[in-house]
Order: structure tokens, then sequence, then C-alpha cells
């Protein structure tokens, strides 16, 4: 794509989207209370999977910079002596990194100045963001989920890096897995990345791997949805746009207000919707309240 053609891209997606009456921040506006309760209809057999791979605290080609985590307690000799004492830890992680599943909150993406809605990107300072954080979902994201398998429908077990998902693929897999993608379902894109990391082990995902071609966003918009996911990085590496690393980031988050979720594990969820014979469910997210953070640890939770 060139820089022309998403520059125009981006003004479309910028104007396509709209302020929610009720305060909701960005593309959640599309997930209405009424579609909240609808989504509670997704659940029938009350099997719930966790969509988050495991915290990973050791150096590895794609997380050069690990989660920390020591125990502080019990102190030496406690676990042995009588009476009271309590196990307990510390935790540190580098939010955005290329292997833990997060949320990105509408504060993540800086473009020219601004973050989404025209809010100065100045508001982020090293002392937090002081608007769009991750404060704005406290409250959690409860709504329909969607999963599109697209190393399925083509007939492979996953994308390899550098391969693009086209809004093309996404109706196919919508076409394949008998599933519709509606207004203010959360969609989940996969790519097989973690697949393709447990067989082949982990590479280096920042420079190269799978994920959306900038030009599906468009079916994001159209279908008017709420929150995008994937088990990669929603982006592709090597970008598809000269010029703009994170072009997806750019489009979804900046232009059009969509949380975005990185790095989800699909695996367990692909057979559980596979031995359902269906791919939608009703899904929850819940992020840490961490009021000036631009994204958090997440663990969202698929009910089938």
């Amino acid at each position: 794509m060139t820089g022309a053609a998403f520059r125009a891209l981006y003004e479309d997606m910028r104007l396509r989207s709209r302020p929610d009456p009720d305060g909701r921040p960005g593309a959640l506006g599309h997930l209405t209370p009424e579609r909240v309760v609808a989504a509670a209809a997704e659940v029938r057999s009350g099997l719930t999977v966790s969509l988050a791979a495991p915290v990973e605290t050791r150096p590895g080609a794609d997380n050069p910079d690990p989660a920390h985590h020591r125990m502080i307690g019990p102190a030496e000799g406690e676990a042995v002596a009588d009476g009271l004492h309590f196990a307990r830890d510390r935790f540190a992680m580098n939010v955005h990194g290329d292997a833990d599943s997060h949320l990105d909150a509408l504060c993540h993406v800086l473009y020219d100045g601004s973050l989404y809605g025209g809010v100065p990107a100045s508001s982020v300072t090293p002392q937090g963001a002081r608007a769009l954080s991750v404060d704005a979902v406290r409250d959690g994201i409860v709504g329909r989920g969607v999963l599109l398998d697209v190393p399925r429908s083509r007939g492979v077990p996953w994308l390899e890096p550098g391969d693009h998902v086209s809004a093309d693929d996404l109706i196919a897999a919508e076409a394949a897995q008998g599933v519709r993608v509606g207004p203010g379902d959360m969609l989940f894109v996969r790519v097989g990345h973690r697949a393709r990391r447990q067989e082949r082990g982990a590479w280096d995902a920042a420079r190269a791997r799978a994920g959306l071609h900038p030009g599906a966003v468009r079916f994001l918009a159209e279908r008017e949805v709420s929150v995008l996911g994937s088990d990669g990085n929603n982006d592709t590496a090597p970008s598809a746009v000269a010029g703009v690393d994170f072009p997806v980031h750019v489009l979804a988050v900046h232009a059009m207000g969509v949380h975005l979720l990185d790095y989800l594990q699909f695996e367990e969820l692909t057979r559980a919707c596979a031995r359902a014979g269906r791919w939608s469910f009703l899904c929850t997210v819940a992020p840490l309240r961490l009021p000036a953070a631009t994204g958090s640890p997440v663990n969202p939770i698929a009910v089938l």
C-alpha cells in the first residue's frame, strides 16, 4: 500500500468514527447494553476458555524483556515454622511486548502529534496518560465474541511470518465457519502465531509476523466491530506501508478508537469451537485498574 493510499484510508476511517452519546470510548459505542444482553444467549454449555497465553518470565527471541516475578515470602525458616505465615510475590511487566497477552488502550498510539479523537499526544507524560488510558475500560468489556480462523479456511496450520490477512480472508473464514461478524462484536482473528511458536520455537516477531493487511480494517468499520484481537500483534511485519510500521494500530486505535488485544492464545478455543460447531461465544475482558496506563495484561474469557 502506498503512503498516499494509506493516508486516504486513514482519513476515511477517522471520518467514520462517531462519538458515543453515552460516553463509551471509541468503537465501544457499538457495544450497546442491548447487545451485551443479547450476547448472554451465546452461552449454551457453560464451558469457559482462557484466551491468554501464560505470562513468560524467561527471555527469548521475541521476548528480550520478559516479565519479572520473584517471591518475597515466606521468609527463611517460615515454611517450616509454627504459626501463620504468608507466601508473597512481586510482578513487573513490559505490557506492550511481543509475547504476553495484553490490551492496548486508546492512548497507546501517537500519530501526527495526537491520540484518538484529536486528543493532544502531550497528554501522555512520564507520569502517565491524562486521557484515554486503560481506566476508560475499568468496568470491563463484555459482549459477543467471534473467532475467525484464517489458517483453517486456507487449509494450513498457520500463516507464515509476513503473510497478510485480507478482508476477503475474513469473509471466506465467515463462510467456511457459518458465522457472521455483526455490530458490537469482538472480532478475534487467528493467524496461528502461537501454534507456529509452539511447534517451531520463538523467533524475532518484531521483524517478521503474520497479521492483518491495512485494507482489512474496512471490514471492521463496515461491520461496526467494537474490539479486535489476534494471536499475533494484529499488524504484519514487515509493514505493508512504507514509513508506517504499525498501520493497523494507527487505523484501528488512532482513527477508529478500537481497543486491540495482542498476542492472545486461541488453540484451546479453536478446538472447543470446532467441537461445538459454532464460532461465537460470550466474551469478557477485564483489564487491571491502572488509572494512567497505556495498556494492561489481560486474560479474556470465552464462555460457550
